[in-house]
């Protein structure tokens, strides 16, 4: 904003098939979100950065009187985490369907801060990405790394394969991903295989929040 004075920066929430499906009309400029992107084929993901989850509980909660945690651990107790779909959801599924487990979902949510509102109420252990964990703010609450349950998941920007990429867009987006350059952004949308584009980024090292 203080680069662009004069461009007016609207930013919307939604589940990732929502904001897809309106980067994929054209009716946003960008869509950033973990998954569902890869549904439209007019839209060119852009990996940003990795990301772990972590297990929210109380302090006196007995997950954190154990060495290393499993999904077994997990499935035994009510559980608090986000709307499927939404911010890697559908991935904790297929790691609870891998191992047969069946947890009990006790509420679902969009927003972490609602997560740790029922968490603290004592509805459930909650699940949430790493990085809204804030050991200031949520100092009453304890993260439990899930990293080696889940694995990680990776944040991209979805564009419209043809459009006009104006110089702020470019800007905003080395901003949020400080390694997608204006030249490696470009040389992205030349390749028109899905397979190709995804070889050019394995190249790169993400960042990990």
């Amino acid at each position: 904003m203080a680069l662009y004075p004069g461009i007016k920066l609207n930013m919307h929430q939604g589940t990732p098939v929502q904001i897809a499906e309106l980067a994929s009309r054209g009716i946003v400029d960008m869509a950033i979100a973990t998954e569902a992107m890869d549904l439209f084929e007019n839209l060119l993901m852009l990996p940003c950065y990795e990301w772990n989850r972590c297990i929210l509980v109380r302090q006196d909660h007995p997950l954190t009187r154990l060495p290393e945690i499993t999904l077994h651990d997990v499935a035994s107790y009510p559980i608090v985490t986000y709307v499927f779909g939404f911010t890697g959801r559908s991935q904790l599924d297929l790691a609870f369907e891998k191992h047969k487990l069946h947890p009990q979902v006790a509420l679902t949510a969009v927003d972490a801060d609602v997560i740790k509102t029922y968490v603290r109420l004592g509805l459930g252990v909650g699940i949430v990405a790493r990085m809204a964990y804030d050991p200031v703010a949520d100092s009453d609450l304890i993260a439990l790394d899930a990293g080696h349950l889940f694995g990680r998941s990776i944040t991209k920007i979805g564009l419209r394969r043809d459009m006009f990429i104006r110089s702020f867009i470019y800007d905003f987006i080395r901003l949020f991903a400080p390694h997608l350059t204006r030249e490696l952004i470009q040389q992205a949308i030349a390749l028109r295989e899905p397979d190709k584009v995804r070889a050019l980024f394995a190249k790169i090292e993400l960042p990990i929040h």
